[in-house]
C-alpha cells in the first residue's frame, strides 16, 4: 500500500493584510503571507540568532475566507493547516516560474485566530465556557417548553 500525506501545519504572524479576490460566481480567494520564526543561542559566540521563513497562504474555503477577510490583519497570530501545492506561471517576460503555496481547499484546512482581541467577534475561551455552562444549567423542562412553542411553516 502506497499512502502519502500532504499536510502543512503552521503557527505564525501574518505579514500583510489579506488580499481578497472575488470571482464572478461570488466565491472568494484570500492570499496572505505568514512568517514563522525561530530563535537560538549560537554556541560559539553566545549571541542570539534568529531565522524567519515566509510562507504564501491561499484560502479557497468559503467559510475560512470570510473569517480571514473580516478578522485577520497584518501582525495577527494564526494557526493554519493546509496542503502544499506548486503552480507554474509566466512572468511579464514570458519566463516560466514556480510558486509553492500552502492551500486551504474547499471543505479542507483549518484556520484558528490566536490573538485575543477586543474587536474580534470570537469570544475568549472562558466566555464560551460560561455560555456552555449556562446552557447546561438550563432546566430540561424549560428547553422542552421553548421547543413546543416554536411555530414554523415546515410542511412535514
Amino acid at each position: 500500500m502506497a499512502y502519502s500525506i500532504n499536510k502543512v501545519t503552521l503557527v505564525g504572524n501574518v505579514g500583510n493584510d489579506p488580499e481578497v479576490k472575488t470571482f464572478q460566481n461570488g466565491n472568494k480567494v484570500i492570499n496572505l503571507s505568514l512568517a514563522t520564526s525561530e530563535r537560538w543561542k549560537d554556541k560559539e559566540t553566545g549571541e542570539m540568532k534568529s531565522n524567519t521563513e515566509w510562507h504564501r497562504i491561499v484560502i479557497f474555503n468559503m467559510l475560512l475566507a470570510d473569517i480571514a477577510e473580516k478578522y485577520i490583519k497584518r501582525g495577527s497570530k494564526i494557526y493554519i493547516e493546509g496542503q502544499l501545492q506548486t503552480r507554474k506561471w509566466q512572468d511579464s517576460n514570458g519566463v516560466e516560474k514556480y510558486t509553492t503555496e500552502v492551500v486551504l481547499q474547499n471543505f479542507r484546512g483549518e484556520l484558528v485566530l490566536l490573538d485575543k482581541s477586543s474587536d474580534n467577534a470570537f469570544n475568549s475561551v472562558e466566555e464560551s465556557n460560561n455560555k456552555l455552562k449556562d446552557i447546561k444549567d438550563t432546566p430540561h423542562k424549560e428547553i422542552r417548553n421553548e421547543l413546543e412553542n416554536l411555530e414554523d411553516d415546515i410542511p412535514f
